[in-house]
């Protein structure tokens, strides 16, 4: 290879000038796009882990819908630390202080990695009644269990990749990032069918695709730090031996532990109120669930690829960029929700249809096919889409910049606050309906909270320089 083919890696002081002078607009995007990639690709290959798993039964589909409870536990710890360390990271490379960022950096992957390991020990000693917990019924347990003991064994690498993809794109290095991320998730599609079907692995194949493809993106991601081609540097003599920096991180990445912990408590319920109706409900709401997140998951990716913007030109006291760069990724998220919003409304059954590819068109709720339970639940969704980039950006404005009590507030709002009181009220007035209709009448009502917040914040905080 020859080394003129290699990118130049940018400076601390290259990278902090690109991040205060370069457009908002223009910087925002080359960030968000390889952030928006790596969001869709591991949505994808979770949708592909669906549609090879509902080939074996209904009930194998319903199942990795509750596993897909435990993953959220294991990504609640592993994004908050990963968060909370790349807000920071962001606002000290702002305000110059390398070694604080190489700090929080280090301790944060120390932090990730012993959260990992002592998920993995105590989900094995625990792993049936925690199942049980989580929603599944007897026909889904063995396939859970199956896939679950498996998804635990990757907790440590699943963690360390949250923290390395996140460090890389603190310091604006998005490209970096992506290519980790993305290299794990092709594999995992690919090995998908392999494991599931031609080795006869069955609901454990994709969990073991799954845990293989996170091992690569581990290893593709740490090269760029072995290689000391990044500009936050891992190394031993930066762990931090003072508790009050591992509290700083949780502290600023609890929002998302708040927000990833309500989601897996929102999902479990979820399964618990659709059980009623029977395995093929479980397995409507779960497909509706992963579709409805593919566009969640690229508003999250431009989201990622806002906060460093604003993290670094807040930490240099930037204020109108700030909000320039706030006003511009909200206006960007709500035209691509209004689209997709158009696009999934008109061709929800096919969607739904190929999806669930395999399973038995009915379930135990003798009205509704699988189908027509997962199409209604995406309508409904469909409907809310263009108020979601909205409220997502006002709660990662309030994160990335270190606010973190109204942070957490607002992160709890979506599966916390506004879902818990509606996932058992509606249910019991509108039954069925009532599931499909509670994560849906929960985002509007976000959306509504979100507003006094962030006016709130632009007048106190984002008032023009001085």
């Amino acid at each position: 290879m020859h080394e003129h083919h290699i990118p130049r890696v940018l400076t601390s002081e290259e990278q902090h000038r690109r991040m205060l002078q370069t457009p908002v607009a223009k910087l925002i995007l080359s960030l968000a796009a390889p952030t928006v990639a790596s969001q869709l690709i591991s949505i994808i290959y979770n949708t592909a882990d669906t549609y090879f798993v509902s080939q074996i039964s209904t009930s194998a589909s319903a199942a990795v819908g509750v596993v897909f409870s435990l993953q959220s536990i294991i990504q609640a710890y592993g994004f908050g630390v990963a968060m909370g360390a790349g807000s920071l990271i962001s606002l000290r490379l702002g305000e110059k202080k390398d070694r604080d960022a190489n700090m929080y950096a280090t301790s944060g992957f120390l932090a990730e990695f012993v959260g990992g390991l002592l998920m993995l020990v105590f989900g094995l000693l625990y792993l049936e009644p925690l199942i049980r917990v989580l929603g599944a019924t007897e026909t889904m347990l063995p396939h859970a269990c199956a896939y679950g003991r498996i998804i635990l064994m990757g907790a440590p690498i699943m963690c360390g990749s949250f923290i390395l993809n996140c460090i890389l794109r603190a310091e604006g290095a998005a490209v970096a990032s992506m290519i980790g991320l993305c290299s794990g998730g092709i594999l995992n599609i690919a090995l998908d069918p392999l494991l599931i079907f031609t080795f006869g692995m069955g609901t454990a194949g994709a969990a073991v695709a799954t845990v293989i493809s996170q091992c690569v993106s581990f290893l593709v991601l740490a090269v760029a730090f072995l290689r000391g081609r990044s500009i936050v540097h891992l190394r031993p003599k930066y762990i931090s031996r003072s508790p009050r920096d591992y509290v700083q991180i949780l502290a600023v990445g609890f929002p998302t532990i708040a927000r990833q912990g309500m989601a897996s408590l929102a999902s479990a319920l979820m399964n618990i109120q659709g059980a009623v109706y029977g395995d093929a409900a479980v397995a409507a709401l779960t497909i509706s669930n992963k579709i409805y997140l593919l566009v969640r998951n690229v508003i999250i990716g431009i989201g990622q690829g806002f906060q460093p913007v604003a993290g670094y030109n807040y930490g240099a006291g930037d204020r109108k960029r700030t909000r320039q760069a706030f006003i511009f990724a909200t206006k960007l998220g709500t035209v691509i929700c209004i689209l997709a919003a158009g696009i999934l409304a008109a061709f929800a059954e096919p969607i739904i249809g190929w999806e669930a590819d395999g399973v038995s068109a009915h379930g135990s709720h003798p009205e509704q096919g699988q189908n027509a339970i997962g199409r209604l639940a995406l309508l409904y969704a469909c409907a809310v889409m263009p108020f979601m980039a909205y409220s997502t950006f006002v709660n990662q404005l309030y994160q990335c910049l270190g606010f973190k009590v109204p942070a957490t507030v607002l992160a709890s709002l979506r599966q916390g606050i506004c879902f818990l009181p509606l996932i058992f009220l509606l249910p019991h007035f509108l039954g069925l309906q009532g599931v499909q209709m509670t994560q849906p009448g929960s985002d509007l009502l976000t959306f509504f909270i979100c507003i006094p917040f962030q006016i709130a914040f632009f007048r106190k905080h984002l008032r023009d320089n001085a």
